[in-house]
């Protein structure tokens, strides 16, 4: 009986092996599709696109990281999609919590602690554009200038309607400058006036500003007269057109900014001051006087469509009082393809044409906003 038991056990030796073997199988497999969510190994088995990366963002602890997020808006079903990334749920795991709104402020200069994103990410700092379409009421077809040196001789044959084009991008460079507070900036914004249409000159770039510049920003929380005062910065900034005399044009200064903003607005005052040069080398002595000392940018936002409006104005009576006025209206065509409209009536819409009053008029498409 004993030897008859034996035999029993060891003809179910096969049947116990092929049991095991099945429940390892069965085992890794279930691991594979939940693995721990400390091992990144048992990611690799996921065939779900969407499972495998929320399985590497588990494990490499992205879950906790920060949103770039402008705003948030409540969509059918109860799930909150941000702003930049449309169709991209903006809560934590099955949409269980809620993103908070940031501020327009805060989604261009990361302000508060929760939208800070770190150094070296490239982001847009103005508006980035193509005009194929830009008009003026009066062309400047010789620049000129209280220096002798930088006054043109002779007058070139410009068209009144050219292109003109627009790249601004900026990143931080420095977080948290004096501990917690203070993030450093540096920006870089390039705009370039194209005579595209005007063949007998042989189609050439009438002007070209360069403008890099680098900026101090605090966040602030007060309030004035109903807006939230969010943002005090300062900055250094060039601008130039690269060019030699007669047509060379360029200055320096230092730039304050504060910020102020509540629902769908926001207010930017910059007062500046010029950094002295000596007159026998400076370009254009009288810059401030037509350019202005400071300037009011008013952003708003309404239904898809986002209006630009900034104020500039020398700050001086009788003949040394000039200004302008930008008007910037930029709306949505297809997809994140967005028209875009600019009027400009004053003085500086250029470097060039510091001194010079003008109307100019365009029309083309945006890639980035201001905000």
């Amino acid at each position: 009986m004993a030897l008859a038991a034996h035999r029993k056990d060891i003809m179910k030796l096969p049947l116990v092996a092929a049991c095991a073997a099945w429940a390892c199988v069965a085992a890794a497999t279930a691991h594979a599709q939940n693995p721990d969510p400390m091992d990144i190994r048992g990611c690799t088995a996921i065939e779900s696109d969407a499972q495998r990366l929320a399985c590497y963002d588990q494990a490499t602890g992205r879950v906790n990281l920060p949103v770039a997020q402008k705003r948030t808006v409540q969509a059918a079903g109860g799930e909150v999609f941000g702003h930049d990334h449309p169709g991209t749920p903006a809560a934590g795991p099955g949409n269980s919590e809620v993103a908070v709104p940031l501020s327009l402020l805060d989604s261009r200069w990361e302000l508060a602690p929760e939208s800070k994103l770190g150094t070296f990410n490239v982001r847009g700092y103005k508006p980035v554009y193509v005009l194929p379409i830009f008009a003026s009421s009066n062309q400047n077809n010789q620049p000129h200038s209280p220096n002798p040196d930088n006054d043109a001789t002779g007058s070139e044959r410009l068209d009144n309607i050219e292109a003109k084009f627009q790249l601004s991008l900026k990143a931080k460079v420095w977080q948290g400058v004096f501990g917690d507070a203070g993030d450093l900036w540096v920006g870089y914004t390039q705009s370039s006036r194209w005579q595209v249409y005007n063949s007998t000159l042989s189609r050439p770039f009438r002007e070209t500003d360069y403008e890099p510049e680098a900026m101090l920003m605090f966040d602030t929380s007060y309030h004035v007269l109903g807006w939230e005062g969010r943002l005090l910065g300062i900055g250094f900034n060039h601008q130039s057109n690269g060019r030699g005399l007669p047509l060379s044009r360029s200055w320096n200064r230092l730039i304050a900014n504060v910020g102020f903003e509540r629902e769908g607005w926001t207010v930017m005052i910059r007062p500046w001051w010029r950094i002295p040069e000596s007159r026998s080398i400076d370009d254009n002595p009288d810059i401030s006087d037509y350019v202005g000392r400071g300037e009011v940018e008013i952003v708003h936002e309404w239904n898809g469509q986002e209006f630009g409006l900034t104020l500039r104005d020398s700050f001086r009576g009788g003949s040394r009082q000039h200004g302008s006025l930008r008007f910037g209206w930029s709306f949505p065509i297809a997809g994140n393809l967005r028209g875009y409209a600019e009027l400009f009536k004053g003085y500086g819409e250029s470097l060039i044409d510091y001194n010079h009053n003008a109307t100019y008029l365009g029309v083309g498409v945006s890639l980035l906003d201001w905000y």
